[in-house]
């Protein structure tokens, strides 16, 4: 085995490996041997420690030697095995951070106990990835949404006022009768529906410590459809308290400092809420974004679910929106919503707003999510 090789070996399995030194180690890969042993060996005299110097660097280190994903992997296992959350309560350490969705939830859940110096220092962190994360859900969620508004909208019967001539002739061109000099239609399109708002969105989001990610996600996917006029948007959160956000809807990084992530859970508590803004239920889409581990009481959640899906909303239960899935979830309340209808899955960013599009057009779910990969959970 040549040296590069033995040398790679070294860095994946550590000093532990070579307790005698035998591999050299040289240029770029001390520094990388130095930085993952200040993580991974945490009781060496020359690790990360309590000093926030040591901290500091060692964040710079990281970012020199590793690409992005991979800085930001270390950064969160640093905070979960040593406890470095002080680094998101220090502005000149939390400028140095390369921020992640992971970390936001950690930066939110954290809030009430930074300095006020530290709190401005995590608003210009938050609206770093917040901006990201725009960038690649913004488009496609206008695209989707108002094409399928549009789809939706569509009048095929309309009054002589409301005809879409171009559209009905050049729909119909193969229909021309020379004969009689003029075109027979087979299908006459009309405009669609005028009214500013054709959809009602309630996203009901529950905001305990494990669904800090789909908070995230839920808050800027929420304030991209807010900004559409086709839709009206209400963005609710909830843990054993109900707290309606949608006023913050305008500015994602408000809504996100807004919540506070932790608690347990009370799904009834929040229907509860939730249900009496349903005025239009046939225009409303009602977007559940929960783990399901719920701690008040199942039999009136049940209830208030399935007369929310009697009254012709369209009910959706989301049990992450994230990118890892739906780890860990409650399967006997997942499989009690499939009874009445409602598929529960989980959902990536990605993959929402064509859910949205789906569910704007009444498209039944199961054929949405055979198309998507996506497995009901129940």
């Amino acid at each position: 085995m040549d040296d590069e090789r033995i040398g790679r070996w070294r860095l994946i399995l550590g000093k532990q490996a070579d307790p005698e030194g035998e591999v050299s180690l040289r240029g770029q890969a001390q520094g990388v041997d130095r930085v993952l042993e200040a993580l991974y060996d945490s009781g060496r005299k020359e690790g990360l420690g309590s000093s926030s110097p040591n901290v500091n660097r060692w964040l710079g280190d990281i970012r020199r030697y590793f690409p992005t994903p991979v800085v930001q992997l270390l950064q969160r296992d640093a905070l979960q095995r040593l406890g470095l959350k002080r680094m998101l309560l220090e502005p000149e350490l939390l400028e140095a951070i390369e921020p992640d969705v992971e970390l936001v939830g950690v930066i939110l859940s954290l809030n009430k106990a930074m300095p006020d110096q530290t709190r401005e220092s995590a608003r210009l962190v938050i609206r770093r990835i917040v901006e990201q994360l725009e960038k690649r859900l913004e488009n496609p969620m206008r695209q989707a949404v108002r094409g399928s508004l549009d789809r939706s909208a569509r009048n095929r019967r309309p009054r002589l006022n409301e005809v879409d001539w171009r559209r009905t002739i050049r729909a119909n061109l193969k229909h021309y009768q020379p004969e009689l000099g003029t075109i027979i239609p087979e299908q006459i399109f009309g405009f669609g529906r005028k009214r500013a708002q054709l959809k009602d969105v309630i996203l009901l989001v529950d905001q305990s410590g494990s669904m800090a990610t789909s908070v995230v996600y839920a808050g800027i996917l929420g304030c991209i459809m807010a900004s559409l006029r086709a839709l009206h948007t209400h963005l609710i959160t909830f843990d054993t308290s109900v707290a309606d956000l949608t006023k913050y809807l305008a500015d994602p990084v408000e809504l996100l400092f807004a919540t506070q992530l932790g608690g347990g859970t009370d799904i009834a508590k929040a229907l509860a809420y939730a249900q009496p803004l349903i005025r239009r239920p046939n225009d409303t889409i009602f977007i559940l974004i929960s783990d399901l581990y719920e701690g008040g009481r199942e039999e009136e959640m049940l209830k208030r679910t399935a007369a929310i899906k009697a009254s012709g909303a369209q009910f959706i239960a989301l049990l992450a929106l994230n990118d890892q899935g739906a780890p860990s979830y409650n399967k006997q309340l997942a499989g009690q919503l499939a009874s009445l209808g409602i598929p529960a899955f989980a959902c990536t960013p990605d993959q929402f707003p064509g859910l949205m599009a789906a569910a704007i057009k009444r498209e039944n779910l199961h054929n949405w999510m055979a198309r998507a990969g996506v497995a009901a959970k129940n």
